[in-house]
């Protein structure tokens, strides 16, 4: 008995009062020096210090997030593993590939929500279109004639695309590249007239006045492009372009565990100089908790895969 009882109190779980006990790993989709890579350090540097603890970074790049999900989600439930997940890894890839080999809502702990990433629309300055109503003459009066680059088919910078000409009813060509980086290049060369882009991305190009800017996403115009109308002003009935990252874990994590890494991504979110810096990659804090950002996932699930359905996108 008294040995039973001593091995009960060694294995007891760890409560949140003494959480973290040890290094918490959070796992990266992608690579260093990518949009995510820098949102998870600044991220893992202000967990470590509001928990009082060590949070390392493990970037873990490759098919569009699917490897990083797939490892996150085999690891104990424990806390010490979590994953910087996003919009595409949580509402799109389970539409878009033919084996994904995670449940995007079951076999993951939904932990806070994180950051919007801002979009733009751009033009070609050789297409001839000047602003957003340009744009949809010239793209009804000619249908399939108009040109959208994109940075690889059923990625977020081709489905966006094809949400606002779907909802618009005009009929524009995709022309997929790899990477949004060529992509971009082929708008600021003429050789395609279109793009949705993430602002961070774009913002430069539109500075040196290399594309013509059409319009931005969000609900609040960005201080630098205040010149720039939203596409909810332009176009109301088209949906916010989702660009969102939230924090995970494996499926199972105890509730006051996840409640208070919860409260510290609130507090990382809330924190002045953390919102500076999140702003100038053009990404906005999204206040809210672990079941609205679960919600929102299910959610956009439901319209992109949809989208996706239509467009019958198949990805190995």
């Amino acid at each position: 008995m008294a040995l039973a009882a001593i091995s009960g109190l060694a294995t007891r779980p760890v409560f949140a009062q003494d959480f973290p006990t040890k290094p918490i790993r959070l796992v990266v989709p992608q690579g260093p020096g990518s949009g995510a890579d820098a949102t998870g350090r600044q991220l893992a540097e202000f967990l470590a210090r509001h928990l009082n603890g060590s949070v390392v970074v493990d970037n873990k790049p490759g098919a569009n997030g699917i490897l990083a999900a797939s490892v996150v989600a085999k690891e104990k439930p424990d806390g010490y593993t979590v994953f910087l997940t996003s919009v595409s890894i949580a509402s799109f890839n389970q539409h878009l590939y033919k084996k994904v080999p995670y449940d995007a809502l079951n076999d993951f702990t939904y932990i806070a929500p994180v950051a919007d990433a801002s979009f733009m629309v751009i033009a070609s300055k050789s297409s001839g279109i000047k602003n957003w109503a340009d744009f949809v003459v010239k793209a009804k009066q000619s249908p399939g004639k108009l040109t959208f680059a994109s940075g690889g088919l059923g990625n977020s910078t081709h489905l966006y695309m094809e949400k606002i000409a779907r909802d618009l009813g005009l009929d524009l060509r995709h022309i997929p590249y790899k990477g949004s980086g060529p992509a971009l290049l082929s708008v600021v060369s003429g050789e395609t007239d279109l793009m949705c882009v993430t602002t961070v991305t774009a913002l430069p190009q539109y500075e040196a006045g290399t594309v013509i800017a059409l319009a931005q996403s969000g609900d609040k115009r960005a201080s630098r492009m205040a010149d720039i109308p939203l596409i909810k002003e332009l176009a109301p009935g088209v949906p916010a372009l989702p660009g969102w990252y939230a924090l995970v874990g494996p499926a199972g994590m105890a509730s006051d565990v996840v409640k208070k890494m919860s409260s510290a991504v609130s507090a990382f979110l809330e924190d002045e100089q953390n919102k500076k810096k999140l702003n100038e990659q053009f990404l906005f804090p999204i206040p809210g908790s672990s079941e609205q950002i679960k919600a929102r996932a299910a959610q956009e699930s439901k319209v992109w895969g949809d989208l996706i359905k239509t467009l019958n996108i198949t990805l190995d």
